[in-house]
């Protein structure tokens, strides 16, 4: 090994050997795997990113197929719920109280899917269609909502975390039908 005494002995070396390199070894072999060596650790530093992501991401959404199987018990609950009048609740205590466990078991539920991040997603009617949770069923003609906006809604839909999962079903209004009738033109010179 070279002391370094204050003086710069780098023009006394041979070309064939870098600062701190073995004999033999070039300036550019070194350079090489100074490269490859950086290359190496961008590359360890991305896996780690990606796996950490992939394992929050795994996380987050490991219930998604026991979630979506559970919608559809869910959804029956509210079917269940909404099949039964009011006159047919007051008219018996045991009905009332049948409606009140589904109504409970409705809640348990939803409370136990919003734990899981499982959000309802519940449009109003006269809400812009977003393409990002909503699908669109039909196109409804009519004068009373903004074309493009949702006219009903048949089912809502549901979002995991951060992640559709499963898009509310709408009908969404367009524009309605003129009165005049089709070819005819409006005589708009005065």
């Amino acid at each position: 090994m070279i002391e370094n005494n204050g003086t710069d002995h780098g023009d006394d070396l041979p070309e064939t050997m870098a600062e701190g390199a073995e004999p033999g070894v070039t300036a550019e072999e070194v350079q090489d795997l100074k490269d490859r060596l950086l290359r190496t650790l961008a590359e360890m530093e991305n896996l780690r990113t990606r796996t950490l992501r992939e394992v929050e991401d795994a996380r987050k959404f490991a219930v998604t197929g026991f979630a979506r199987d559970l919608l559809e018990v869910g959804d029956n609950l509210g079917r269940a719920l909404a099949s039964v009048p009011a006159e047919a609740r007051a008219q018996s205590e045991f009905m009332k109280n049948l409606v009140q466990g589904v109504e409970m078991t409705e809640r348990s539920l939803q409370a136990a899917l919003e734990k899981h991040q499982v959000r309802r997603v519940s449009p109003q009617k006269g809400e812009k269609f977003d393409h990002k949770l909503h699908q669109a069923m039909f196109e409804l003609p009519t004068a009373d909502l903004a074309p493009g906006s949702v006219a009903e809604v048949i089912q809502d839909g549901y979002v995991i975390a951060d992640r559709l999962l499963r898009p509310a079903l709408v009908g969404v209004a367009k524009a309605a039908a003129t009165d005049a009738p089709r070819g005819a033109r409006v005589d708009t010179s005065a």
